[in-house]
């Protein structure tokens, strides 16, 4: 048995009440919070039969770690970052993903999570390849990660049901539970209708989850009425795929009806603010569907559409895509959209953390309040203190600023460095990947006038 202490610090709890603690002191047992409030110098330490590490937080804000609610291990970064989404596709990103082996999928996915997790997140919704590599990595990190193929029709050569079915058996659950498989789909235009209802059907055999992009592009749109004569939504839904156990990824272009369908189903939906704008695809209609009860959380999608995983920037972006599109500054307030970061994706994973509660999952991160001066002024009165923390955290700050992360109880990063893992090796595995990659794909150009 372990136990972990964090005293004197400032406690962003993100529960529903707002809960803030300052100066506080959060007790962590084995893999769960055992206990928080406030802290005063002459406390006692109750006796304990485990050991003992007690943490400093001065200067420091102790939070829940930040749940990548739609998230691919990445290979090829700032390579041809001027292609529109469909183009990307065809010439970098399947053909980048098909040249993978078990070995280099190991060694993306453990610079894709040594990367997440430096920046503060400690959960990750990973639709790539080869899982058992993924589930390899994830361990070796500590990340908390829930896994999915890429499936398509066969003649896109990329992954099957079958392939998904046989991952989910051989990992699910691995790691005490930190590693889940769920079933995942690429998107529409490399489906048809019987692939939709074999996952389906096997979702509800294996009682696990389902993870699909949906209505990211208006071509994928078209793409969907064309061949099915109904928009991708509709088609998700008459699959049986859609539910509490499903992420919808994107969900750009939505209909009215899309957002009811989505909303009676208790379907979660990942926005992915800085890769719709990066991408060119459009911005979400984020407002209307959390009017209409949709639970939405935040992700940073392929770093290729990105060019980086930090949540903080995404919720930056999240918020400022709101307010200059809408035209209104009370938008994406920061409570709401670090909720968004945290709880909300946990909640559409099935995951028992996401706001720091006893009896929550321990899955902790601590910002350095010095880095940078990113968090100064901060006020001492604890209610303004916690609303600056929160407008600093949204609008200020960068993963960069993250010094500590706990998953699942147990210390993974410390003094910014991820624990077991070389990650200058790691850093030198992933160019030469990339180099080898590129040399077997066909040359990248791009019409600066035309955009492709």
């Amino acid at each position: 048995m372990t136990r972990i202490i964090i005293q004197n610090t400032s406690i962003l709890t993100l529960d529903n009440h707002d809960t803030f603690f300052y100066p506080g002191v959060i007790e962590i047992r084995d893999d769960r919070i055992f206990s928080i409030g406030t802290w005063s110098p002459d406390a006692i330490l109750s006796e304990y039969g485990g050991e003992t590490r007690i943490i400093d937080g001065t200067d420091k804000v102790v939070m829940p770690g930040l749940v990548d609610l739609h998230f691919h291990t990445s290979v090829a970064k700032g390579y041809g970052d001027d292609l529109p989404l469909w183009e990307y596709l065809d010439r970098i990103w399947y053909p980048s993903i098909r040249a993978l082996t078990p070995e280099t999928c190991r060694t993306a996915a453990l610079h894709s999570y040594i990367t997440a997790l430096k920046s503060g997140t400690t959960t990750v919704n990973d639709m790539y390849r080869h899982l058992d590599s993924l589930a390899s990595a994830a361990l070796q990190t500590g990340i908390r990660a829930v896994i999915s193929n890429d499936i398509a029709l066969p003649e896109h050569n990329l992954d099957s049901v079958a392939d998904n079915v046989q991952a989910y058996h051989r990992n699910n659950n691995l790691g005490n539970g930190r590693i889940k498989v769920w079933l995942g789909l690429e998107w529409l235009p490399l489906s048809d209708a019987p692939l939709l209802a074999e996952i389906g059907k096997m979702k509800k055999e294996l009682g696990t989850g389902v993870h699909i992009h949906l209505c990211e592009s208006r071509t994928e749109i078209e793409n969907s009425i064309k061949r099915f004569r109904k928009r991708p939504v509709d088609m998700a839904y008459e699959a049986g795929i859609l539910g509490p156990d499903c992420v919808a990824a994107h969900c750009v272009h939505l209909s009215d009806n899309e957002i009811k369908l989505l909303a009676e189903t208790g379907t979660s939906v990942s926005h992915n603010a800085g890769s719709n704008a990066k991408l060119g695809n459009g911005v979400a209609r984020v407002q209307d569907m959390v009017k209409a009860g949709i639970n939405i959380g935040l992700g940073v999608d392929a770093c290729e559409c990105h060019n980086s995983v930090d949540m903080f920037e995404t919720m930056k972006i999240t918020s400022y895509m709101q307010r200059a599109t809408l035209e209104d500054a009370s938008l994406g307030h920061p409570s709401q959209i670090l909720r968004m970061g945290t709880s909300h994706g946990a909640k559409a994973l099935g995951i028992d953390a996401g706001m720091l509660v006893v009896g929550k999952k321990a899955d902790v991160i601590l910002l350095d309040l010095k880095k940078d001066m990113m968090f100064t002024p901060l006020h001492k009165e604890p209610e303004q203190r916690r609303r600056m923390l929160e407008s600093h955290l949204v609008f200020g700050c960068n993963g960069s600023a993250v010094d500590t992360v706990i998953v699942d109880g147990r210390i993974v990063v410390e003094g910014k460095k991820v624990l077991g893992v070389d990650q200058e090796q790691a850093r030198v595995d992933m160019d030469a990947l990339f180099h080898d990659l590129v040399a077997s794909m066909p040359e990248v150009t791009v019409d600066r006038e035309k955009g492709a």
